[in-house]
């Protein structure tokens, strides 16, 4: 960032490293501002009077606060005081209401960042459309947590790079989490309606009847996604077929 730019507007798939940029680089900072040595071959800072956060995901239901409450509490803290020369994380705000208010919000905010305290700010987004921004205001501009796509889901690069990312691929991230594939499938298509409802205008979901998997089934096809063939012993793989067998027989009682 130059002394032009004024926020860096961070896209994303989930677990690709957003967050982390953002504790990375606070942490940087505060290391540099105290005299210590900072992970890089040559690092030029400015003093930041303070550094104001809102990561993460938590409420405060003792004292009647939801986590979208706290999320714009927090916020505020930030708004109302952060100066020109204090640094900014603002991670995925909005997320916690309905998608054209936390749109909605997350650009007012950016915009007042921009115009009005001018704060170095990391924000990072899952709102695509807030990447537009860029072409419109000078201080802003997009990078991406980067990813390559493979034929059986996303490899993480754990790397920054300029511009926007062109996609979320939650579904590939829920995929990681094992999620039964009948959701996986239905989410698949959903989201394949939603993107034709976008360029179109109107949607209309397809009828669609979901039939409940048996975990042990699951627990069948995870075990065998894990297994390399190649390297079974005759031995153990006559072990795991009566493992499989014995899982099979309980699935289906």
């Amino acid at each position: 960032m130059n002394q032009a730019d004024h926020i860096e507007l961070i896209t994303g798939p989930n677990m690709g490293g957003k967050s982390t940029y953002l504790r990375q680089n606070a942490l940087i900072a505060i290391m540099a501002q105290m005299g210590s040595f900072v992970p890089a071959r040559k690092a030029s800072l400015p003093v930041f009077d303070r550094i104001f956060t809102r990561i993460g995901a938590n409420d405060d239901i003792l004292t009647g606060k939801s986590t979208f409450m706290v999320e714009m509490m927090e916020a505020n803290i930030a708004l109302r005081n952060a100066t020109k020369n204090s640094l900014i994380l603002f991670d995925e705000i909005g997320r916690g209401t309905a998608t054209y208010d936390g749109m909605s919000l997350a650009q007012a905010m950016m915009e007042y960042i921009d115009e009005v305290i001018q704060a170095k700010t990391l924000f990072s987004t899952h709102y695509h459309e807030l990447t537009d921004m860029e072409e419109q205001r000078p201080g802003i501009f997009n990078v991406h947590v980067d990813v390559r796509e493979k034929k059986d889901g996303i490899q993480f690069l754990y790397r920054v790079a300029d511009g926007k990312a062109d996609k979320s691929y939650g579904i590939n991230v829920a995929r990681l989490a094992h999620l039964p594939s009948a959701v996986l499938e239905r989410a698949s298509d959903l989201l394949q309606s939603y993107e034709i409802q976008n360029q179109s205008g109107s949607y209309q979901p397809s009828l669609f009847v979901m039939e409940k998997s048996s975990p042990a089934q699951h627990k069948i096809i995870d075990l065998l996604s894990e297994i390399d063939a190649d390297d079974l012993s005759p031995r153990e793989s006559l072990e795991l077929v009566y493992k499989l067998k014995k899982m099979a027989d309980e699935s289906l009682k």
